[in-house]
């Protein structure tokens, strides 16, 4: 929605793009919070917790406004923090039977951290995609 009231259509293309360069800013927030708090002592599942809320924070403010072009709604960021508070379960799942996993082949603790990431964010990432793109902020 633009200033003046009117709807701003985004091709779907286009809001790919921004979705992903908004996931890598937020990944970047996620993942580097998870690490550092991790190195000061934090369990795998507290860091993880404390970073996913960081990056998901900064995901859904820049995508609601740039990518999505949606105005403020507090029942769309409710079912937003729903949606993020399911993939999430997802993602931290995936990444606590990662790193057990990767520590077995012998991974280094940043390599076993940082794969089990990517492994978690991308599953995550498609699914945030989806749902906002068609559900919470569906093209009318």
């Amino acid at each position: 929605m633009s200033a003046e009231g009117v709807v701003v259509r985004v091709p779907l293309a286009t809001q790919l793009f921004r979705f992903i360069c908004t996931g890598v800013v937020g990944a970047v927030v996620d993942f580097g919070s998870t690490y550092l708090l991790s190195l000061v002592g934090l369990s795998h599942a507290g860091s993880k917790t404390v970073g996913f809320i960081l990056g998901t924070i900064t995901a859904y403010v820049i995508n609601r406004r740039w990518t999505f072009q949606a105005a403020p709604s507090r029942r769309r960021f409710v079912a937003t923090m729903g949606i993020y508070l399911l993939t999430y379960l997802v993602q931290l799942g995936l990444f606590l039977v990662c790193i057990p996993w990767l520590e077995d082949h012998g991974f280094s603790d940043f390599w076993t951290q940082a794969i089990s990431f990517v492994i978690a964010q991308g599953t995550a990432t498609v699914l945030n995609f989806i749902i906002q793109r068609w559900v919470i902020f569906r093209v009318v």
